[in-house]
């Protein structure tokens, strides 16, 4: 048998599986909750200066097991800034997953657009979505990004 790399499971997971998915939405989790400690979120927007850029977090919606996020570069100024890339994620505490929902239609990463229902098509459209998420999530950590407290105030309580 050959010797497999360091997250072999993704070489080795089917694309376009829903089991190969869950296992792609399980390690997003494990990279966020690196990159976010505290999900129970006591925050409602934070900023992590790393060596690359700014990295945006802002809570978009909360609910009983879950939570969205938007996760963000900005980049330009005035008209011409743009977020980038722009996505939008839930974290699903109770299952610990964490899905990319969407990517803007006007970052440039439009293939990667958010798609409506789950069936085969779908799961074409999620998986580079999150491995896109996969592999950004472990860049920031690498430029040493983080939302523990350190980085950002305690929201009031």
């Amino acid at each position: 048998m050959p010797k497999l790399k360091r997250n072999h499971w993704l070489q080795a997971a089917q694309p376009r599986s829903f089991t190969g998915l869950m296992g792609l939405y399980e390690s997003n989790y494990r990279r966020f909750e690196r990159l976010v400690p505290e999900l129970d979120f006591p925050f409602e927007a934070a900023e992590s200066r790393g060596a690359d850029a700014t990295l945006y977090l802002r809570v978009v919606e909360r609910c009983r097991y879950t939570t969205t996020v938007h996760l963000t570069y900005w980049f330009g100024e005035g008209d011409e800034l743009r977020a980038d890339p722009d996505l939008l994620l839930r974290v699903y505490r109770d299952a610990q997953l964490a899905e990319a929902i969407s990517c803007d239609a006007r970052s440039r990463y439009v293939a990667l657009a958010g798609v409506p229902e789950i069936d085969d098509d779908v799961l074409k459209a999620q998986w580079p979505r999150n491995l896109l998420l996969n592999k950004w999530l472990n860049y920031c950590l690498g430029q040493g990004h983080g939302f523990g407290g350190a980085h950002r105030p305690r929201t009031p309580a």
